[in-house]
């Protein structure tokens, strides 16, 4: 935990490697992931650096792979994966070669059996759609010659010259085959052409047929036009053409196809036995190319990883040796330089590669070292915004704080364990359920936040054991300490019965752990929840706030800023001590001083005064009258005490808004009395209301020299080399800012209460209204009805209590956090570290897949 406290120190270095190791070094590079390498020719264009041509290579060669693996797909092929630790190492430059050629043979290989497959099915396709051509047409020429004989002889009854008739009776005719959406509009055409001279027969093909390029299923239509004429013909076979009609020989002769037909089921017999033997040829070759296939796939993206880097990289003047920066990890230091040893050593290398550590003002990236448990918290901290450079980091504490804020939001003791039992699911089996890579954002988003989601199950379910509720109803494990002294009898038939709450109605002894069970019959249940969550959320909003506030001491500590403890942070926490955590200790006192036993009259629970009411009058110095013989206040000088209170804290705000700008304009002066500014009242004035160009007579710039370099850490949030008039602005803003903030962030901690009641109401609305219409039935017929009772009930409490009441406390948590706590420390304007590493590379190119 303790590296989580801040983000790791980073060393800009150079390192200096020989041509021919510098492949191997940076594939040792990749493997720790322990550099983020800076871009030294930021001013060359891509396509002129030195390793341009090895990138094209590897692009040529992920473009056989994804030809590869999508002929393996498509077959349904299984592509075999291996673990992180299994992964193979970036080839050598001998190996490149070799797995350039295999690719390039592996590639032709199934180019040819791909193209053979296509050839043999667009046979089979043809013979296939000559067979439905000979056997559906038996019945067109039948009719047709059935037409004929009819017109004949009527023909020969009436023409004088019956060879004229004989004339009328020789019909042509086109045989073939049409995709199915096709037909109506092939058909117009030919009526349109012959002016309705053509008799068009036609009918579908139950079976659809499959596309010899792409295997997908076509639906097609036998036809056969009539016609009379060679100048109908001609026509016809342009429009077959321009609607890619397939048109096969038919003989008008019934014999003829009889034959032709026994010919063609013999052609395709042997043709599907040809077919049978090369899908299974194909389906070998497949087989054992997917074996290979991922490792292939990481090893070129490796390669290609590796030739982007090294042109990152600069050549120094005689072109032997190559110059890159990177920014490195102080700790992993010793791991880079044995990485470029390593890679020296692989390539027999007699000039070894060495590491510079250089100076530099240039703001590092922000490092921070996780691990499975802590990354999800880390995430929420960096959608924030990633910490400034050595700042301190929330995620430390968002560990504990996040779930805690959420279960007071959610404290319901079954729908915590509900949550709990879904984190524990995904925990238990995150090997098993990480290794299915999930497209579904939804899932991708809820694995990755396992841990937050177990946690905050368990806080839940702690929450809901100090509320007493599960389900919206109690649990009577202690037994209450709530007891009726009078007769039973009479209580149960007097409505207008009041039991005193300051006799013997209650033990000595009080309820052990939370809420006694009795309050879940009590009439003033709402009311007694709604005082004692609301306080609880104002007590732990402004313990939370004064952690922020006293968060801002490391950093001020950290960066030597200790000037600012005084002028800053000192005025800030005595502002919020001594208002809020005193409106916090007077709710404590009241629980302590007022109470049912005492027999002293003014402390009576009707005598004790709204905590909220006397911090109005507290501030607003006012005095409230006391009524009925109670006290105004809680213990003797009070009235005195909280003027004193109100007064310093009234001073704390001129303490924040001038004692910094004072400050550095005294460290100014007395560091260089010849560089002084114009900053009077007047120049700041018309800077900030008619924006005036503020005078600079000098450069009063603390840092000396811009090329000066520094290992020392810098300040995250300084705004000290700013003109005067700019830092007085900026102080002003900060001071108006917090002041205003803590008032409104005290009252943002309200959602506490307000969610906790209203997830508790709407849980028992649910049960009410729900199941218990099931619990309440009598017959037999309540035992089928509470089944479908309790379904229901089940699925409205997954879908609206555990999910989207989660959700919500889930967010409003967030905006606690980021608003309310960090706002108080925490900048976040640093930027990350992105290390040159082998699997972050894949796994976002495989998450871009």
């Amino acid at each position: 935990m303790a590296m989580m406290f801040r983000s790791e120190e980073m060393a800009l270095c150079q390192m200096f490697i020989q041509p021919e190791a510098a492949y191997t070094s940076v594939s040792e590079l990749g493997e720790t992931g322990a550099v983020q390498f800076r871009d030294l020719n930021a001013d060359v264009n891509a396509f002129q650096r030195k390793f341009v041509s090895e990138v094209r290579r590897c692009d040529e060669m992920e473009r056989k792979l994804r030809y590869v693996e999508g002929e393996v797909k498509k077959d349904s092929v299984q592509i075999p994966e291996c673990s992180v630790d299994d992964w193979p190492r970036a080839p050598n430059p001998r190996e490149i070669i070799d797995l350039e050629a295999r690719l390039e043979k592996t590639e032709n290989e199934i180019l040819e059996l791909s193209q053979n497959a296509v050839n043999l099915k667009s046979n089979y396709l043809e013979l296939t759609e000559l067979k439905h051509v000979l056997e559906r047409t038996q019945s067109f020429f039948f009719e047709q010659e059935v037409i004929v004989s009819t017109d004949a002889a009527k023909s020969n009854l009436i023409a004088e010259d019956p060879t004229a008739a004989q004339s009328r009776g020789r019909l042509g005719f086109v045989a073939g085959v049409i995709q199915r959406e096709k037909m109506p509009g092939f058909e117009r055409m030919l009526w349109r052409i012959s002016r309705g001279n053509i008799f068009l027969r036609q009918v579908e093909l139950e079976e659809p047929l499959e596309d010899p390029a792409t295997g997908n299923e076509i639906f097609k239509t036998v036809f056969v036009a009539f016609f009379q004429g060679e100048q109908l013909k001609a026509r016809i076979k342009k429009v077959c053409t321009g609607y890619h009609v397939s048109l096969y020989p038919c003989p008008s002769s019934g014999s003829e196809r009889t034959d032709m037909v026994k010919g063609v089921c013999t052609r395709l017999e042997d043709l599907r036995m040809v077919l049978n033997q090369t899908q299974d040829h194909r389906a070998i070759v497949l087989a054992s190319v997917a074996k290979e296939l991922f490792s292939w796939r990481i090893m070129v993206k490796k390669m290609k990883a590796i030739y982007h880097t090294l042109n990152l990289f600069n050549m120094d003047v005689t072109k032997k040796c190559l110059i890159g920066e990177c920014w490195v990890p102080v700790p992993d230091l010793p791991k880079v330089q044995k990485a470029l040893s390593d890679g020296s050593a692989a390539v027999g290398s007699t000039i070894p590669s060495f590491l510079n550590v250089i100076d530099t003002n240039e703001a590092p990236p922000t490092y921070n070292r996780t691990n499975k448990f802590t990354r999800g918290f880390q995430n929420l901290i960096d959608a924030y915004g990633i910490a400034s450079y050595r700042e301190a980091n929330p995620a430390l504490y968002t560990i504990i704080t996040f779930p805690f804020l959420f279960g007071i939001m959610f404290g319901d003791l079954g729908h915590g364990m509900i949550m709990a039992l879904f984190g524990l699911w995904m925990v238990t089996g995150e090997k098993k359920l990480g290794a299915k890579k999930s497209t579904n954002e939804i899932w991708n988003i809820f694995f990755g936040g396992r841990y937050i989601i177990l946690l905050m199950g368990l806080f839940s379910m702690y929450t809901g054991f100090v509320y007493n509720d599960i389900f919206s109803k109690s649990m009577n494990i202690f037994g209450s300490a709530w007891s009726v002294n009078y007769n039973t009898s009479t209580v149960m038939t007097n409505k207008d019965l009041t039991l005193n709450p300051g006799s013997t109605d209650y033990d000595t002894e009080i309820y052990p752990i939370g809420l006694d069970p009795v309050w879940q019959l009590a009439s003033n249940k709402i009311i007694f929840l709604n005082s004692y969550k609301m306080k609880l959320s104002i007590i732990f909003g402004v313990v939370h706030m004064i952690f922020g506030v006293c968060m801002s001491v490391v950093n001020h500590n950290f960066f030597k800023k200790r000037i600012s403890i005084v002028l800053e942070f000192l005025p800030q926490i005595i502002f919020l001590v001594l208002l809020f955590a005193y409106m916090v200790f007077m709710m404590f006192m009241k629980w302590i001083a007022y109470t049912a036993k005492t027999d002293y009259q003014p402390r009576t629970p009707g005598c004790a005064p709204s905590v909220l009411i006397m911090f109005i009058n507290m501030m607003l110095f006012k005095n409230s009258e006391p009524f009925h013989g109670c006290d105004e206040f809680m213990f003797e000088g009070q009235n005195e005490l909280q003027r004193t209170f109100v007064f310093i804290a009234l001073l704390c705000i001129p303490w924040m808004l001038l004692g910094k700008p004072f400050y550095l304009m005294f460290k100014r002066k007395n560091a260089s009395p010849s560089l002084k500014e114009d900053n009077s009242l007047l120049s700041l004035i018309g800077h900030f209301f008619l924006q005036t160009p503020i005078p600079n007579n000098g450069d009063v710039h603390q840092g000396g020299d811009s090329n000066h370099t520094s290992s020392s850490p810098k300040p995250h949030d300084s705004h000290d080399d700013e003109p005067m008039a700019e830092i007085f602005i900026h102080q002003a803003i900060h001071t108006i800012e917090y002041v205003l903030s803590t008032v409104s962030h005290t009252a943002s901690y309200l959602r506490l209460w307000a969610l906790s009641l209203a997830h508790a109401e709407l849980s028992e609305v649910l049960w009410n209204m729900v199941l218990s219409m099931g619990l309440k039935q009598t017959s037999y017929k309540g035992a089928i009805m509470l089944y479908f009772v309790f379904g229901a009930w089940s699925l409205f409490t997954l879908a609206i209590l555990v999910m989207m009441e989660g959700l919500s406390a889930f967010l409003h948590t967030l905006r606690l956090h980021w608003v309310e706590f960090m706002s108080k420390f925490y900048e976040g304007l640093g930027y990350g570290f992105q290390p040159f590493s082998f699997k972050l590379i894949i796994d976002s190119d495989d998450d871009l897949e």
